[in-house]
């Protein structure tokens, strides 16, 4: 039954991957072949409209040495210096994945998370259910469908004087039954406008704030998805991932001037969804070529598995959130736990042993972490060049 149901709901089955939104977060996608419960709080207002258009210093501790006198031949110890608590971002946190990560971070004493969400009620309502400790944790607020929120977000982020080490970009929106494209504030087809120009003006916004960290590692992470590498069986269920020439987003995603799909094509709630996973992908291997020798800093994308359970699929049919479950853990082995999604993204964020930049991380059935291969599309050099420099002219970078 699990198979016919999956032959039904192809676009959705294709689907599953890991960072979820109101609209529809994702989280994991259903077969992890080439190689949790996520429900980002992330819940943008849909625009139907185009109209809309720390620093903390820690300063080093100078060893006081002694002078060695004739009587006292005695130096003072010197001073060690105390590793801080790193801070991380993460987007989407009130809820899904984004919890999931948030509690193992915190859990380790090592971590204060700022949780990103739009609503700050249900965030401090999801920390406090989640069992985290009120000093562990920093609820700001930021719309990934508002260019102007994602900007006053940074600002506060500069305000609060907490240093910055790592940003995880988890939040997503998926909109698979939708027959008609819903917008952002500034007007873009709400799915890549939430998904990746949210993030990619986030990310680059803070750059400059990661670059300014003392903290022995640092690191830009974002939640990529199987559904959008088409190089895997997931990533063949139709609609098909395919930028195309990038028409689409040349022309502003905003169906006046041109089509809201990144390709040029006609509109696909599921397409678009897939579309902006191959984008953050990309994103991450563009930031790498420019930003890594000279910052440091790792640039990394992750697919975590299927959190078949995740609020992410709560926009489909009844029929797929039956059986989708039972699919994925029973026919395609690619169920995994929220919890387990959690540890995962967590290990991204911390684990010394992932410090490779450039590189989209996956896991086996051991749950042993390994640097899977991208699409021949997600890695395409040249693509990634043209999605970036689009994407500064649409968020006001270029």
């Amino acid at each position: 039954m699990a198979l016919q149901a999956a032959s039904l709901l192809p676009s959705a089955i294709s689907i599953c991957k890991e960072g979820k939104s109101n609209a529809s977060f994702k989280e994991t996608s259903p077969f992890g072949v080439s190689v949790s419960h996520l429900k980002a709080e992330f819940n943008p207002h849909p625009v139907k409209s185009k109209k809309f258009k720390r620093k903390l210093s820690v300063k080093p501790m100078v060893a006081q040495i002694a002078t060695a006198t004739p009587e006292t031949n005695q130096a003072a110890p010197e001073t060690k210096k105390t590793l801080r608590k790193g801070n991380v971002i993460i987007t989407g946190a009130s809820s899904g994945l984004g919890l999931a990560t948030a509690k193992v971070l915190v859990e380790t004493e090592k971590w204060h998370v700022i949780m990103a969400c739009r609503n700050f009620l249900k965030a401090e309502r999801a920390a406090k259910s989640a069992g985290i400790a009120k000093d562990n944790y920093t609820i700001m607020h930021l719309d990934l469908a508002s260019l102007d929120s994602v900007r006053q977000f940074v600002d506060s982020v500069r305000l609060s004087g907490r240093p910055l080490d790592v940003l995880v970009c988890n939040a997503a929106v998926y909109l698979p039954t939708a027959k008609e494209p819903t917008f952002t504030a500034e007007g873009f087809e709400l799915s890549v406008g939430t998904n990746h120009l949210g993030h990619f003006l986030l990310s680059r916004l803070l750059l400059d704030e990661l670059k300014k960290s003392d903290y022995p590692f640092k690191r830009v992470i974002i939640v990529g998805s199987i559904t959008g590498n088409t190089n895997t069986l997931a990533g063949n269920v139709p609609p098909k991932a395919n930028l195309g020439d990038l028409r689409g987003l040349a022309g502003g995603l905003n169906g006046i001037n041109g089509s809201p799909m990144i390709d040029g094509g006609d509109f696909d709630g599921a397409k678009a969804y897939k579309d902006s996973k191959v984008c953050n992908m990309l994103t991450m291997q563009e930031f790498h070529r420019r930003y890594h020798e000279e910052t440091g800093i790792t640039f990394a994308s992750l697919y975590p598995g299927c959190i078949a359970t995740t609020g992410l699929f709560r926009e489909h049919i009844p029929l797929f959130r039956l059986l989708f479950p039972p699919f994925q853990k029973y026919i395609t082995k690619g169920y995994v736990s929220e919890e387990e999604a959690g540890k995962r993204l967590a290990q991204v964020v911390s684990d010394p042993s992932l410090t490779k930049s450039g590189v989209y991380w996956s896991w086996n059935k051991n749950s042993a972490s390994f640097e899977n291969q991208l699409s021949q599309e997600a890695s395409n050099p040249e693509k990634a060049r043209k999605v970036w420099e689009i994407s500064e002219k649409l968020v006001g970078l270029a």
